[in-house]
């Protein structure tokens, strides 16, 4: 019995390394900023969504009404970010058609609904801010955590333009992202660099809210989840133990 139980520990053990390199890729991931209670970054993540993924990417499982759940209203919704159909009840479908976008890509854009779940919100955080310039692809881009990847740099207006610099220290090489031009969301700083704060919060609000649109209900399962125990603490334990002191009072 022993031998299973360790044999089934190191299968365990085995298939976290595995999904873990998978998601991963060897690339050492940057902590998401993700808090699905803030209804601002929520707001902005799903304007960048609507305004640079949904051309060619789609979010069928998510309804443009469930918007409504981070604190938009109707017509706030039909307003700004209805580009792509008039019910406010519809999914939110890509605007590109397929066959254009393998046509351009060489494989069709997938589906962003459930990306965060099957990706990591810290995979795409680390992703969205991984691309460079690299002119033997032939969108002209590459990317740190996705080598070779089809997908330009659709967020380069706002980052600028990276440029990989490669590094021998001893017998290994060292890869660092350098911004060679800035953009809408990138500073300079007195010391010649650039800042690149404003741009990670927009794409940290990008990430916040495709985690969010991964699983609407995640919240509002949590906190259902809370007043179960409360109740269970506060109500149905005491309860439970005036039930025990009444069975046996006759008894002692």
């Amino acid at each position: 019995m022993k031998k299973i139980i360790n044999h089934l520990l190191f299968a365990l053990l085995a298939a976290v390394s595995i999904n873990s390199h998978a998601a991963g890729g060897g690339v050492a991931l940057d902590k998401a900023p993700i808090d699905l209670r803030n209804a601002e970054s929520l707001q902005r993540g799903a304007q960048t969504f609507v305004n640079y993924c949904l051309s060619c990417h789609g979010a069928v499982a998510m309804r443009y009404n469930r918007l409504e759940g981070i604190g938009l209203t109707q017509e706030q919704i039909e307003k700004n970010l209805m580009f792509t159909t008039d019910k406010i009840g519809n999914p939110m479908k890509v605007a590109m058609d397929a066959k254009e976008g393998k046509a351009w890509f060489g494989a069709t854009p997938p589906d962003l609904s459930l990306i965060a779940r099957s990706r990591g919100s810290d995979w795409l955080y680390t992703y969205l801010r991984g691309f460079y310039r690299d002119d033997t692809r032939p969108t002209g881009w590459n990317n740190t955590v996705f080598d070779k990847v089809g997908m330009p740099n659709v967020l380069w207006q706002l980052q600028g333009q990276q440029i990989l610099e490669v590094k021998k220290e001893g017998e290994h090489e060292v890869h660092t992202l350098k911004l060679a031009q800035p953009g809408l969301l990138t500073r300079g700083t007195e010391s010649g660099g650039y800042d690149n704060k404003e741009f990670d919060q927009r794409v940290g609000d990008l990430v916040n809210f495709m985690t969010y649109m991964s699983e609407p209900a995640q919240v509002k399962r949590e906190q259902i989840g809370y007043a179960v125990v409360l109740f269970l603490l506060f109500i149905l334990v005491p309860l439970t133990y005036l039930l025990k002191k009444e069975y046996w009072k006759d008894i002692h």
